[in-house]
């Protein structure tokens, strides 16, 4: 199947008989988890700011004389975190015809003057406007699922190059390894689990999560299940279902994500973790409109702005760099 170039028509996009069958994956299981497309947060500007703060270390020798006056003033410090909005906009136009003919069938590839047969005894009337929109609105949950992920921060100083926000992978900046074309190992995932937890990450039980490649979610179940010979059970997570392993910092979530590299692992603090949207007044976010008419077809755009907040990257971690083969 094709891409149509331009306006959808009898020609490009004819009808068929039965049940309609999408071949492409729709799943988007991190944008899912942290709220969707109608969920997260809005703001009103292009960019948005988090805070992060933190405390002094325990210290178990400030025990203070009796009488004593008050000891010297301290404070603490906060420091600023940002992401931008990104623009996903589509068009698409239908033509008239192909809006009227909705009971116009192409025969399936069978011979000339053969009619072919339903498999559900059904002939599908398609609403094309509907079908286009609906396809659209998938491919762009895909879009933003992947920018979420391995997308690169891009602030232009003007509007020659378009804004990107950044993804969770180049957000994570403090709790990383490198493991150097290196196979997975259980100690790997408990040596950076124990780094982020020390760090004061991965805290809630319910939400903290790895994010796999397909390879490396089969090496985990080996490490971390068949070797150790548990029962991998299942969890739900913001509607999203996930299997879960044990390892020395408590139960993980491992939520598969096929646009994740295959060579990396996210250790994840999903509660950390929101979209935020752009909302355009009087319309909202990720709203579809009437573009104007210039002929015999319905034209319309899809148009919406959103970024990632991935709040305190300290309570995120990665291992990059891995082997990808099975073990």
């Amino acid at each position: 199947m094709a891409a149509i170039a331009g306006t959808v028509t009898t020609f490009n996009s004819p009808n068929y008989v039965g049940e309609l069958f999408n071949v492409s994956p729709v799943d988007t299981p991190f944008l899912s988890a942290i709220g969707g497309l109608t969920g997260g947060q809005s703001v009103n500007s292009v960019m948005f700011t988090w805070e992060t703060t933190d405390l002094r270390t325990a210290d178990n020798t400030r025990q203070r004389l009796e009488g004593a006056n008050a000891p010297a003033a301290e404070g603490r410090t906060r420091a600023a975190a940002y992401n931008v909005v990104e623009i996903h906009q589509e068009a698409l136009a239908v033509s008239y015809t192909k809006l009227a003919a909705s009971g116009q069938f192409a025969n399936s590839g069978a011979p000339a003057g053969v009619n072919a047969a339903s498999l559900d005894g059904n002939a599908n009337t398609i609403n094309e406007l509907d079908f286009q929109v609906s396809a659209h609105l998938k491919q762009i949950a895909r879009d933003i699922e992947k920018t979420f992920l391995v997308g690169t921060f891009q602030h232009p100083a003007d509007n020659v190059t378009p804004r990107k926000t950044r993804g969770l992978l180049s957000a994570i900046a403090t709790n990383t390894f490198a493991a150097a074309a290196g196979a997975l190992t259980a100690k790997m995932v408990n040596d950076l689990a124990q780094t982020i937890y020390d760090n004061g990450g991965i805290q809630e039980g319910e939400t903290r999560t790895l994010i796999v490649p397909s390879n490396l979610k089969r090496n985990l179940t080996t490490l971390f299940v068949t070797n150790k010979g548990f029962v991998e059970p299942t969890r739900n997570v913001g509607g999203v279902t996930v299997d879960t392993i044990y390892t020395d910092f408590g139960q993980f979530n491992v939520m598969v994500d096929r646009y994740m590299p295959t060579d990396t692992i996210a250790f994840v603090s999903l509660e950390e973790c929101a979209p935020v949207f752009l909302e355009i007044p009087g319309k909202g976010f990720l709203f579809t409109e009437p573009l104007a008419k210039t002929g015999s077809a319905e034209n319309y755009q899809i148009y919406g702005e959103v970024g990632l907040n991935y709040g305190n990257e300290v309570k995120h971690g990665k291992i990059t760099g891995l082997a990808t083969a099975v073990l």
